[in-house]
């Protein structure tokens, strides 16, 4: 019995020092928020070195068909600085091209996930994973989320690119603004995202735009 009170105690003592542990990395967080958010405030927005529709119209094989204005209570949520939206096109096949550009975050004010905007678009994610592309030599982590609405299935690769980074998980995301603004004065960024119908060949289709894709969009970010 000694030894059950023992343990019991010392279980306790645990979960008292994981919850402490919590709580002091919780603050720590929301303080530095907090001082990112005021640092931004003082903080010049960063323009594009070059404008979004500078990127190729041709990209790995696809042609651009269309471009896409968003519609203005979709583009009040979003609140980019800058964005493009597009069509590409390649024999009968279709792929969606979203760019948005913040040239400076704050707190609460950051780029909305496809997480949350997927499903508030009526989109059910089946499945949700990641991929890995090579670009210039180098591996790149992104998004990769099966979706389907009404029997419709799609394809979604997606992620967060700013000068230097390419980066797949949110909260990551928000570490690094908050880094970044404490650091560097910068909170500028974009959310990148491909779309296209889900079958035996868009997975393959998708990763070879993204490699073709991505130093272009760093062209537009950075010298």
């Amino acid at each position: 019995m000694p030894y059950l009170i023992h343990e019991a105690k010392s279980s306790c003592s645990t979960v008292r020092e994981l919850a402490s542990g919590r709580f002091l990395f919780v603050s720590s967080c929301l303080a530095a928020t907090l001082l990112a958010s005021n640092l931004a405030e003082l903080r010049r927005p960063d323009s594009l070195v070059k404008p979004l529709e500078s990127i190729g119209l041709q990209i790995s094989g696809w042609s651009l068909a269309g471009q896409q204005a968003v519609p203005p209570r979709v583009l009040d949520k979003l609140a980019p600085s800058s964005y493009t939206a597009r069509t590409y096109t390649r024999n009968d096949r279709q792929l969606g091209l979203f760019i948005a550009y913040y040239d400076q975050q704050r707190a609460g004010e950051t780029m909305h996930s496809p997480k949350v905007c997927l499903p508030g678009g009526g989109w059910e994610i089946a499945q949700q994973g990641f991929t890995t592309i090579s670009v210039d030599g180098q591996p790149v982590k992104l998004n990769q989320y099966h979706i389907q609405n009404a029997g419709r299935r799609m394809l979604v690769l997606y992620w967060y690119q700013s000068r230097g980074r390419i980066i797949a998980s949110e909260y990551l995301g928000k570490l690094f603004l908050i880094r970044d603004a404490i650091l560097m004065g910068s909170t500028s960024g974009s959310i990148v995202r491909i779309t296209l119908p889900d079958d035996l060949m868009s997975a393959e289709e998708a990763a070879d735009f993204a490699k073709e894709l991505i130093p272009q969009v760093q062209r537009c970010l950075s010298e």
